[in-house]
């Protein structure tokens, strides 16, 4: 069951069914659903649900407000509903910008929908090699030949997963995508390479030393293994992708249900074994083996760096670009260097989550530390990350510590990974070798992981960790409110915080709003603003923590622990983005007076909608209270809110 099942089914019953939806999109905190007949929703029903703060019926949406964590909840109800493909979305997603990011972004888009299967045939294909490791299954038996056919049957035919994810990337269809990953891996072309005799060679003599089987229309054919490659099935979705637009435009409606696939595999197929195989391979090759000698000039020192700086990498999402090289070098060299050096991360975040644990007074922080131990020791570290370690950047930059001494060590056993498999403790099976065994790369990262944990819990508990910190915000949360509405850990122990206003213009008191999240106070206590200008400022030192795609809201997390909301008009989602400017992106790091985002007040009123923009404390369960200015009309220089902790 997943985290939203209950409360998605429920919805979805209670709106009149999947039938009954003709459109779905969702905002920063509401699903907003077009419905074919809103009289069939009960929508009493949906607004006592727990997971539902109310239901707003507005410009012909029917929207059901959860909150910050929308995106979840709107991820797992189309997929549950079934109708991911055919609901389409009222937001348009930014493009991101620079080459780095779009990288990440269509490397992270491929991968993302097939990492928990991957992961899981990684587990399978390391309890095989433990078993056999310890003599416990033979090759030859029966049991084995499964189970290994269990774990590495995604791996063998990986191109065909990639077919299919990088084709709905890229706008292909799936299933063509799934056609070219089965052409590289077609058994006979693997068989040709295999057991055929070379017609002649080309490139003799060089790195890239090519023996030719065959040829196409007299061409010569480089064949490469494309079984659990990555790059090459990645560039021919995208090289099919475009044509497959093309072919839509220039073929006719009457025939094109048929030719359409018929010339995007008979040109894409060919170029890929031609072209775009042999290079996107090399290139792979070329780029693991640059890692790879790096690792191998300063093994060390390229632990410490790369271990040191990997919950930054992934926090960021540029683990993603280490992934393809990964699997590459799994797939051309046998084992991998590249991502082994962040492999004891989740062993130093529970070694610090422990430290947290064992010596913090704060019930809450207790409670939140145990299971993120856990889940770190089985390789999941977010409740850590957020939860326990990067609040408290003396324990975070303590894990990034840990995990570089676990780096150092396995630069100094050379370690290697052989297999792709779990995290945690279920990653030890990767550094078994398949021909050696428990090896000194077996033993290089269990010590690497020992002293990770040992080095985090240590470190932790006898220097980072200050449990005033968390016992401070207590007694303050005792002495205020007798326990029973404890302040936030981030916010500090000062009873009062003046919050000048982030855009000018004329005060709108939040219950005049015609939105009733807003006006009902539901998402937080606040006060709206009338915009005579179109900019957003930030008015203290703080975060981005988000930046909604249309860039008609923005989330920030203040230094004092303060975090607001800016939302720019009414269903101003509406626009998609358009007459709105941001000019800063999530997790940029501000000064206050800075302007955050821009907007074009006249286009947006002459486009139908009110320019209200209500300026909320979302963490407002967590102070005493929010004071509202008097004044008629504020500048950015002048206090808007006034909050009491």
């Amino acid at each position: 069951m997943t985290e939203y099942q209950n409360l998605n089914e429920t919805i979805l019953k209670n709106i009149g069914g999947k039938e009954n939806i003709s459109g779905l999109a969702h905002c920063m905190t509401r699903l907003r659903f077009r419905l074919k007949d809103e009289s069939k929703a009960n929508t009493e029903v949906i607004k006592k649900l727990s997971g539902v703060v109310t239901v707003v019926q507005s410009g012909g949406q029917y929207q059901v407000v959860i909150g910050n964590h929308v995106s979840e909840v709107y991820k797992e109800f189309v997929v549950m509903a079934g109708i991911q493909d055919d609901a389409q979305s009222e937001v348009s997603q930014d493009k991101p910008k620079g080459i780095l990011n779009i990288f990440i972004d269509i490397v992270s888009g491929i991968f993302t929908p097939v990492i928990s299967v991957l992961m899981a045939a990684g587990m399978i294909k390391g309890l095989v090699a433990l078993l056999s490791a310890f003599k416990l299954l033979e090759p030859t038996s029966g049991t084995y030949i499964i189970l290994n056919a269990t774990g590495d049957g995604l791996f063998y035919f990986f191109p065909l997963f990639l077919g299919y994810t990088g084709s709905k990337k890229f706008g292909g269809k799936p299933f063509i995508g799934m056609a070219i990953g089965a052409a590289l891996v077609y058994p006979t072309i693997t068989a040709t390479m295999a057991n055929g005799d070379a017609l002649f060679t080309l490139f003799r003599g060089t790195v890239i030393e090519s023996p030719i089987y065959v040829t196409f229309l007299g061409i010569p054919v480089i064949l490469m293994s494309y079984t659990s490659s990555v790059v090459p099935i990645i560039a021919g979705t995208y090289l099919a992708a475009k044509l497959e637009g093309v072919f839509n435009r220039v073929i006719p409606r009457l025939v094109r249900s048929f030719f359409v696939s018929f010339l995007t595999l008979i040109i894409t197929v060919p170029l890929v074994f031609l072209i775009v195989g042999p290079l996107t391979t090399w290139l792979g090759l070329f780029l693991g083996q640059l890692l790879s000698a790096s690792y191998n000039l300063s093994p060390i020192l390229s632990g410490i760096l790369i271990g040191g700086f990997w919950q930054v990498f992934i926090m960021f999402g540029l683990h993603w670009g280490f992934i393809p090289i990964a699997l590459n070098n799994l797939a051309t060299l046998g084992y991998d260097v590249v991502m082994i050096a962040g492999a004891t991360t989740p062993l130093a975040m529970a070694g610090v989550t422990l430290g947290v644990m064992l010596k913090t007074k704060n019930k809450k922080l207790k409670e939140i530390a145990l299971p993120a131990f856990l889940s770190s020791l089985f390789g999941v570290t977010e409740p850590a990350l957020y939860g326990v370690t990067l609040p408290r950047k003396k324990v975070f930059y303590t894990t990034s510590v840990a995990v570089a001494m676990g780096g150092a060590i396995m630069g100094v056993f050379k370690t290697r990974s052989h297999i792709n498999g779990g995290t945690g403790i279920f990653a030890l099976p990767k550094f078994i070798n398949p021909t050696t065994g428990f090896d000194k790369s077996f033993i290089g990262f269990a010590l690497a992981c020992a002293v990770a944990f040992g080095a985090g819990f240590l470190i932790t508990y006898f220097y980072s960790y200050d449990p005033k910190i968390d016992e401070e915000d207590t007694s303050v949360s005792d002495a205020k409110t007798g326990d029973s509405n404890p302040v936030n850990e981030t916010i500090a122990s000062s009873a009062e915080y003046e919050i000048a206003s982030p855009v000018k213009g004329e005060t709108v008191p939040l219950e005049q709003l015609k939105d009733a999240a807003f006006s009902t106070g539901l998402l937080g206590d606040g006060l709206g603003v009338l915009p005579i200008e179109g900019k957003i400022y930030a008015p203290a030192d703080g975060e981005v923590t988000v930046l909604f795609p249309t860039s008609h809201a923005i989330g920030m997390l203040l230094d004092n622990g303060i975090e607001l909301l800016v939302h720019v008009g009414m269903d101003t989602v509406e626009l998609t983005g358009n007459y709105f400017e941001p000019l800063v992106k999530q997790g940029d790091k501000f000064k206050k007076g800075q302007v955050l985002l821009a907007f074009d007040i006249e286009a947006i009123e002459k486009a139908g909608y009110g320019l209200e923009t209500p300026v909320i404390v979302t963490n407002t369960k967590d102070v005493l209270d929010v004071l509202k200015t008097d004044e008629k009309s504020v500048d950015t220089s002048d206090v808007l809110l006034t909050i009491i902790t």
